[in-house]
């Protein structure tokens, strides 16, 4: 998919304000890790996560995406009845329905025309808003669109760690399919973006390729249990070989399909899953790991927030000038791969 009208104006995202580190998981787990002898460190050091930040308790996914549309919108500085489409794309939402969209609009005060829904695939639903928006833009549907996301981690991290305490059964080979659980954490971003033929930002959505590999859906799988809360099993080891596996073809499309190398590539925003992961990601596809700019040290697995606030906090930091080119990597359990270019 290439794009010739595709502005992206302004992120704007919110950090919890509760800093979470992977030593306090640990001596919240001291009971297990004494018992099935497991050194302290090891969360961090398998990692690379020292920490994660949280919410207040009872946080809604929407109440985290409206702080960062308003920061967007404000940034943006284009009229809000003129966003034809807002796109709420998180993992998290407030509940089965109304869509999670519904509220963000409402408190942002957007027209009644803008068109409103939720999109989920797993970390990749903002990414997949990204593709969605653009189209509707270049086919000349709506002039200006919001995409906003707001993961809450509270849930899942609790319930893991009762899960992990309560459990006798649990084994040192068993508690790996946990591990992953461990390294989630919250955070809120959205991004405004526009018809060049409306408003031009000077910033350019290019194009992107995507790929599914699905016969490995079952390796990463969250669920939602009476009386227990949140639960998810990852085979992380797998989920690594095969997400590189996917990436290594998405890659080679999107290669073709833009035109760019590693070379024409200037900066990379990637999807944080693990230091294991970007590391193995980066030889793989033969990239130069210096261009990556990373978060995961301090923000963990975001879920689908991970790559956008990576890339706001990137820009806010001047990582990107003028006349770069950035390419947006990311990879979810599905497996599913996206990849998205973008000219500063």
């Amino acid at each position: 998919m290439l794009y010739s009208h595709v502005c992206l104006h302004s992120f704007g995202y919110e950090l919890p304000p509760r800093v979470v580190t992977s030593t306090e998981l640990e001596e919240q787990l001291a009971p297990v890790y004494k018992r099935l002898k497991l050194p302290p460190g090891r969360l961090e050091l398998m990692s690379g996560i020292r920490e994660r930040r949280l919410w207040p308790s009872g946080t809604k996914p929407s109440t985290a995406a409206i702080l960062a549309g308003e920061k967007a919108l404000n940034a943006a500085n284009i009229p809000r009845e003129d966003l034809g489409c807002i796109i709420f794309s998180s993992v998290s939402r407030d509940m089965m329905e109304p869509a999670t969209a519904t509220f963000v609009h409402n408190h942002l005060g957007l027209a009644p025309q803008c068109q409103i829904f939720d999109l989920s695939n797993a970390c990749l639903g903002f990414l997949n808003g990204m593709i969605m928006l653009a189209n509707m833009i270049e086919l000349g549907q709506v002039k200006a669109g919001l995409i906003v996301a707001g993961e809450t981690a509270e849930d899942l991290l609790e319930s893991t760690i009762n899960h992990l305490l309560t459990d006798q059964s649990l084994t040192r080979k068993t508690i790996k399919h946990t591990f992953a659980s461990l390294t989630i954490g919250s955070g809120a971003v959205a991004l405004v973006m526009s018809d060049s033929r409306y408003v031009d930002s000077g910033h350019y959505l290019q194009g992107g390729t995507c790929r599914a590999n699905t016969s490995h859906n079952n390796l990463c799988q969250g669920v939602n249990t009476s009386g227990t809360g949140t639960i998810m099993a990852t085979d992380s080891e797998e989920l690594l070989k095969r997400g590189i596996e996917t990436a290594q073809l998405t890659w080679n499309d999107f290669s073709k399909e833009l035109g760019w190398d590693s070379e024409t590539i200037d900066h990379f925003f990637c999807h944080q899953v693990g230091r294991a992961h970007a590391r193995m990601l980066f030889k793989t596809l033969n990239l130069d790991a210096a261009k990556n700019f990373e978060t995961l040290d301090m923000l963990g697995n975001v879920g689908s927030v991970s790559a956008p606030i990576t890339m706001a906090l990137g820009l806010e930091k001047q990582i990107i000038s003028t006349d770069q080119q950035a390419a947006i990597l990311g990879i979810g359990s599905g497996i599913n791969s996206l990849m998205l270019g973008i000219k500063w």
